[in-house]
């Protein structure tokens, strides 16, 4: 793709002022939501796009988007600073993240099932999320209390829990299938 998007960074988001930009961009890949619409399910909105700032460096490194704080341009290493004052792990969260993306799932926050990730095949709107993603550092303990706890969310909410363990820039997803005795 030849065109550039602009936004504007405003506190830990990033807000694609323009409308028309803001419909193509989150068709590329269902990319940011629309200011107050929850679950868009087709680009007809009218309103500016809030980008994540995963998404936006995302966007950024591919040469898709352009960020500005107060009229200068950032460069890819300031909105990582951003990023990093704004997120706990941000490296480790973003190196999966990225991953993801680049193997075609469409990656977005999964905050309100309590994990990082819910991560989409096709897209919200198009199917519900199949996978659950929680990431974290390789040779981090994990509890059973822990284990138990995705296990009864994942088969609640019908989708498959992974861990996604990070060792340096090596990735390794592992995948639980509960079942019932």
């Amino acid at each position: 793709m030849d065109k550039i998007f602009k936004g504007v960074l405003v506190g830990n988001r990033v807000f694609i002022p323009d409308i028309e930009d803001s419909r193509e961009l989150w068709s590329l890949g269902f990319y940011g939501k629309p200011l107050g619409i929850a679950k868009p399910r087709e680009p007809d909105f009218d309103k500016p796009l809030i980008l994540d700032l995963l998404e936006a460096l995302y966007l950024m490194e591919k040469g898709i988007l352009k960020v500005y704080d107060n009229g200068s341009e950032l460069s890819r290493d300031d909105l990582l600073n951003v990023a990093r004052k704004n997120y706990v792990d941000f490296d480790l969260r973003y190196l999966v993240y990225k991953d993801l993306r680049d193997r075609g799932f469409v990656v977005i926050s999964g905050l309100k099932f309590g994990v990082d990730f819910a991560v989409y095949r096709k897209g919200p709107g198009l199917e519900h999320a199949p996978f659950l993603v929680d990431v974290i550092k390789a040779g981090s303990k994990v509890s059973g209390d822990e284990l138990v706890r995705a296990g009864r969310l994942a088969t609640s909410v019908r989708k498959r829990f992974i861990y996604a363990i990070v060792d340096g820039k090596k990735i390794r997803y592992v995948l639980f299938k509960w079942f019932k005795p």
